[in-house]
């Protein structure tokens, strides 16, 4: 339906979702499945590269099995399974099971696999449009490159870092850069092993690419404060393990990094928006939980919408359950993480008593690894 509001005529939608990662699409597939009207906007173009460490906890690959639409639903029973979590911090390595096993998923693939089904469950998807701003309180007006669509409803999944978010106060916080590539390595083990050093951690667990299977490929993925390096070769010296490790590998394509990485509290909902994925917040990257976290709140999203698009409450009733269940579901999730984070960038000497009782009770480190689910 289009509306004419001035000398202009302008396309009504019941949704629009803003960004078309794993929070996007999966809240585009679960509006449109429902019969909402949606249109999902994608600034870049899939499948691309983001800076990710590519890891899908087990408690989420039920519900990326329902996303998928049938023709991609080989990318989840394809991937690589990650049984076990390596922590190589000083001169200690613990290992921790992961059970169930999580899965090993490049974005490249998952984004553009999600894109594709979130337009084969009835959404518009348009990729290369920016949204410059959003009007109103409901119904809104979404600006955009394209030009501009009403909507009843807006999900915003723009990212940690949009023009479109309230930025976060700086507080003093250290600048911390996120870097990521992909490695050739010779029989790479199926764990995802977490090397912390001063200043920050690297990531690095084995992954398939479509079309290039069984190749022995790896994700290194870090985040570090600015000043301690910028490059992933500078990353790699910060931990003797890690860099031994990565010269026997073989570059795979162009490395990507995204700054700067800012933590704060989660924000849900803002001025009537509903906000999913690192939108609403950005969880601490080595818990391997980003893609869960963004996937599940996006389906939250379209969830708590659905009684107001089918009449049965208001928009900001809507807004409100959508903020308690966020809250309710995820909130743990950011503050064990983020003790846990704190507690392993803790100086030597603080941490050594910590590292042998964890060496000793390999339990006690499973029990830190469920607790970031």
């Amino acid at each position: 339906m289009e509306e004419r509001g001035g000398d202009e005529v302008r396309a009504r939608y019941d949704l629009v979702v803003i960004g078309g990662g794993p929070a996007g699409s999966s809240a585009a597939v679960t509006a449109a499945r429902n019969g909402t009207r949606v249109l999902l906007l994608e600034r870049g173009r899939f499948p691309r590269q983001k800076v990710c460490g590519e890891f899908v906890s087990a408690e989420s690959l039920g519900l990326l099995g329902t996303l998928l639409d049938s023709e991609h639903r080989p990318l989840l029973t394809d991937a690589i399974r990650i049984h076990q979590a390596r922590v190589f911090l000083d001169d200690r390595a613990l290992q921790a099971r992961v059970h169930p096993a999580a899965a090993s998923i490049a974005r490249l693939d998952l984004d553009d696999a999600l894109w594709n089904s979130a337009g084969a469950a009835g959404a518009e998807i348009r990729h290369q449009v920016a949204v410059q701003g959003v009007r109103g309180l409901g119904p809104f007006v979404v600006s955009t490159s394209a030009g501009d669509f009403e909507a009843r409803a807006v999900v915003n999944a723009s990212g940690r870092w949009s023009n479109l978010n309230p930025a976060p106060p700086g507080n003093g916080q250290p600048r911390w850069i996120g870097l990521k590539a992909h490695f050739v390595e010779a029989s790479p083990p199926a764990s995802v092993d977490l090397y912390f050093f001063e200043g920050g951690y690297c990531g690095v667990q084995p992954v398939d690419v479509r079309g290039d299977f069984g190749h022995g490929r790896v994700n290194a993925c870090a985040m570090v404060r600015a000043d301690v390096a910028s490059t992933l070769e500078e990353v790699f010296q910060q931990h003797p393990a890690l860099l031994e490790r990565s010269q026997r590998w073989g570059r795979l394509g162009d490395p990507v990094s995204t700054a700067p990485l800012l933590f704060r509290d989660p924000r849900p909902a803002h001025d009537g928006i509903l906000m999913a994925g690192d939108a609403a917040c950005f969880v601490d990257p080595f818990v391997g939980d980003g893609i869960s976290l963004a996937l599940r709140s996006g389906t939250l999203a379209a969830e708590c919408l659905r009684p107001f698009f089918c009449g049965e409450l208001e928009l900001g009733e809507a807004s409100r359950r959508y903020c308690e269940q966020y809250i309710r579901r995820f909130g743990a999730v950011f503050q064990t993480s983020s003790n846990i984070r704190r507690m392993l960038l803790l100086p030597r000497t603080v941490r050594r008593p910590l590292l042998t009782l964890l060496g000793k009770v390999p339990a006690v480190t499973e029990y830190l690894v469920r607790k970031t689910r």
